[in-house]
């Protein structure tokens, strides 16, 4: 496991303990488990990333490097891009969830709100993280009311980390941000949009 990343490892027992519910409770046309995607499904490149919102590494390339993807990469059609929640902690899935359960085109604003703040909401002091959550869910459209039945609705927690779990066990991700570029993972971390668009262009882009 490279030491730049967090490891999820620590957060899978307390996630286990969280709730008895199934994740098949979750119906299966539930939008909220549909795929967040940006740009055009023909691109010649899809990149699928793994991130969690309380993962410094993932707001880091958020501030760095993903708006100059999206400008140069995915905007232009030379790029599909697919988001995969991988929440490391509690708070994390909570943001998951909360995220997942506005309007599919609010979602990536939203997780790239919350990445690009989470040095204010996450991990300020004397702060309560769930509580700047339910305040930033308040800006995107979500009462208070909504917010408490995302809170408690064990049926999308389990999904999101029975999900989270299946692709651990496929694609051995150790870390976030985790990224596949068509069918080749990438376990590195990207630092710079050159070196982004390099992992692109050896795929095909």
């Amino acid at each position: 496991m490279s030491v730049y990343r967090r490891s999820f490892l620590a957060a899978i027992p307390a996630l286990a303990l969280m709730s008895k519910a199934r994740a098949e409770d979750a119906p299966s046309h539930d939008v909220r488990l549909t795929p967040r995607t940006l740009g055009n499904p023909k691109a010649p490149v899809t990149v699928n990333e793994w991130f969690s919102l309380t993962c410094t590494h993932c707001a880091h390339f958020e501030m760095t490097v993903f708006q100059e993807v999206k400008t140069k990469l995915i905007d232009t059609g030379k790029v599909f891009y697919v988001y995969h929640d991988f929440p490391l902690d509690q708070i994390a899935l909570l943001g998951a969830m909360v995220a997942r359960s506005l309007p599919v085109e609010r979602y990536v604003p939203f997780v790239n709100s919350m990445l690009s703040t989470q040095d204010r909401w996450a991990f300020a002091r004397d702060i309560d993280p769930k509580k700047q959550i339910q305040q930033m869910a308040a800006l995107a459209g979500i009462s208070a009311d909504q917010f408490r039945k995302i809170d408690g609705d064990d049926a999308l927690r389990q999904a999101l980390v029975a999900q989270q779990d299946a692709d651990q066990a496929k694609y051995n991700i150790g870390g976030t941000p985790f990224f596949m570029f068509n069918d080749k993972p990438y376990n590195q971390e990207l630092l710079t949009f050159e070196a982004f668009e390099s992992e692109v262009r050896k795929a095909g882009g």
